[in-house]
């Protein structure tokens, strides 16, 4: 139990914190921001998959499953804002 208290804290300050980084980014950087939680997003994916190697708890298994979850939602929501914001700079034909 300790330990899912050291976690539980553990994610409330990162969250926090990662907010107030966020909140003060300037709008010409989210982008490339968005870009690097893709590869963070996976990264986290990967961990959460190897996790499940090894034998563990129902609300273990629950609370992985829900971490491979979130982060597959960021990584490609990630990755349709990220096409979008650059289909912007991209040269318009004459056709459209």
């Amino acid at each position: 139990m300790r330990d899912v208290l050291l976690m539980v804290g553990v994610f409330a300050f990162s969250f926090i914190v990662g907010y107030i980084l966020i909140l003060r980014i300037p709008p010409r950087l989210h982008t490339p921001l968005m870009s690097m939680t893709n590869a963070v997003s996976a990264v986290t994916i990967l961990g959460a998959l190897m996790l499940f190697a090894v034998e563990m708890t129902t609300m273990e298994r629950t609370i992985g499953l829900a971490a491979v979850a979130l982060a597959s939602f960021n990584l490609v929501g990630g990755f349709a804002v990220t096409d979008r914001m650059l289909k912007f700079f991209r040269k318009k034909r004459a056709h459209d």
